[in-house]
């Protein structure tokens, strides 16, 4: 709570300094005759962008400052890849053991993510710091930095399309969105997606024009756009959208395709291939895999499916949450059209696949909190018209300039904040923390040498793995991998199934007893007694939800010991 009041507190003296200087700056300039800008668009007045370059600065430190606490204070599970398709594959590129799981072996997934990972563990590795707290940590301390760096550019593209007041009020959305402040600082994909998306459409001149401190660089956006494309394939959703608005806006039409998306393209393309075949030890196009598999052939469907319009009636609307009806009046008020047919593009193109999860639209959720700070700015109470509370750019300085909040802004502020802090702090603090804490009490016991050998007797990968244990010890968990014959059940589903029998078979097969055994408190009733009669005794149990999800109640983690080990 404190953290958002300071940000509440900071957001409006800063943002009240920042107009009044951006006004009397605007004004000179006025007064100039433009003098002071080129024929490109750049500010040749260094004093002013000595000023810019400072105000820029301190806003990323606050934000810097922000994320790296929201990092600390995310302490839950939320999805299997945010550990198994980044962090253990960058733990076994560094350390040498981890668990590949099979998309890496059908060779669906690129190495580019995982390696930026892979550099923070070996510099954890060389220095000696790689302890079980650290390496638990750092991770998300680090996407902290890239979560900044994207609420900086948020605060930027919407102060090149609507002006300081807009960017102000944009980036009070981000923070407070209780999903941005949950989700953006785990190590997913699609956090670092986001990210670029918000700096790739910052710089492209199809969604907005350049000005004075924001000019617009198409190479760059197109050096960005294809990272994001090279990070997570979907990606290029966004950027066929936007590639083919510049494509019919632009005047030189040969020129963008073959001088810039050609030879840039084919530069990410060519780099990312060379990474993977280095990595894989043989030529992976994984764009073209990823394609087949999740497109031409619905696999992702394996792992559910949704309405198609699961994205519209729930997914997209639980991630805005209250800031839903502001959102729509800030793109209905706004009239900016680009910007809103992208939101709707994607939601669109997403809703035709069968599966789902909120993370594949996370890229263009901030560009729905833009809306939401526009509407937020057009409640504002000042010597001025609302609507000219929107348009900064074009006021001139007041004698006294007293920014006043009206009632409606006031209450509308409020309102977001006693709705959105409450749910990213359980969600971030509460909800399905067991496997985590489980996995780090194992860490802890695995570095004093008391744990030998773990067995998971719970669905597939619901816990961190090798990258939170950081010991190399024999684990086994219950397999998930699809199987080519259509209706074969996996390992964890005839677990899930049946779990009393499929663990007197696999204990029948023992040569050796694990150490420990980790199990959900669901399935712990069923099984209790077939593993004390194994010699086992429960030594931990972690709270780990108050509700389901997908399944029966998990309701605590409960790690057992072999006492005879």
């Amino acid at each position: 709570m404190l953290v958002f009041l300071t940000f509440v507190f900071f957001f409006s003296s800063e943002r009240e300094k920042f107009s009044l200087t951006m006004e009397i700056r605007k004004r000179k300039l006025a007064d100039d005759g433009g003098a002071s800008v080129d024929g490109a668009g750049y500010d040749r007045n260094p004093s002013k962008s000595g000023r810019a370059t400072r105000s820029t600065r301190r806003i990323f430190m606050f934000c810097l400052a922000f994320r790296v606490v929201n990092a600390l204070l995310i302490q839950t599970y939320f999805n299997p890849d945010e550990h198994w398709q980044s962090l253990e594959v960058a733990h076994r590129t560094v350390f040498g053991y981890g668990y590949l799981t099979w998309e890496w072996k059908r060779g669906i997934r690129s190495y580019l993510h995982p390696m930026v990972f892979a550099f923070l563990y070996k510099l954890l590795h060389l220095t000696g710091l790689d302890t079980p707290y650290v390496m638990s940590k750092a991770p998300r301390l680090m996407q902290s930095i890239f979560s900044a760096l994207g609420d900086l550019y948020l605060y930027k593209l919407s102060d090149a399309l609507y002006g300081e007041n807009v960017a102000g009020w944009s980036l009070f959305c981000q923070m407070a969105n209780w999903f941005m402040f949950f989700c953006m600082n785990r190590t997913f994909s699609n956090c670092l997606e986001t990210v670029l998306t918000i700096m790739g459409l910052y710089y492209w001149p199809c969604i907005r024009d350049s000005s004075i401190g924001h000019t617009v660089n198409r190479k760059w956006g197109l050096v960005i756009a294809a990272l994001a494309c090279a990070i997570r394939p979907t990606s290029a959703i966004i950027w066929l959208y936007v590639g083919t608005l510049e494509l019919f806006l632009t005047p030189n039409k040969v020129k963008f395709i073959v001088l810039e998306v050609i030879p840039i393209g084919s530069l990410v393309l060519g780099l990312t291939c060379s990474l993977d075949r280095l990595m894989y030890g043989s030529w992976v196009i994984v764009p073209l895999n990823f394609l087949k598999f999740n497109f031409l052939s619905s696999g992702g469907d394996y792992y559910g499916t949704h309405p198609w319009h699961w994205y519209f009636s729930q997914g997209f609307l639980v991630m805005l949450f209250t800031f839903t009806p502001l959102s729509i009046a800030g793109m209905i008020n706004s009239k900016s059209q680009k910007l809103s047919a992208l939101v709707l593009w994607v939601l669109t193109i997403y809703s035709l696949l069968g599966h789902k999860e909120f993370r594949f639209v996370l890229p263009v959720l901030p560009l729905a909190l833009i809306f939401s700070g526009y509407a937020l700015t057009q409640m504002e109470g000042s010597d001025s018209s609302p609507s000219s509370s929107v348009t900064k750019k074009k006021q001139v300085p007041r004698k006294k300039h007293i920014v006043k909040w009206s009632t409606k802004l006031t209450l509308s502020v409020l309102f977001l904040l006693v709705t959105n802090i409450p749910m990213a702090l359980y969600m971030s603090l509460f909800h399905q923390r067991g496997t985590e804490d489980a996995m780090n009490y194992l860490s802890e016991e695995a570095h004093k040498g008391r744990v030998k050998s773990i067995l998971f007797l719970m669905p597939c990968h619901s816990t961190p793995y090798y990258s939170t244990l950081h010991s190399n010890i024999p684990m086994q968990f219950l397999d998930c991998t699809p199987s080519e014959e259509k209706g074969k059940l996996d390992e964890s589903d005839r677990f899930m199934m049946n779990p009393l029998g499929f663990v007197s078979e696999l204990a029948g097969n023992w040569s050796e007893p694990p150490s420990h055994i980790v199990m959900f408190a669901s399935e712990e009733t069923k099984l209790r007694d077939l593993i004390i009669k194994h010699s086992f005794r429960e030594v931990k149990r972690f709270f780990h939800a108050h509700f389901k999800v997908d399944r029966d109640l998990q309701s605590s983690v409960v790690v057992y010991a072999n006492i005879e080990n």
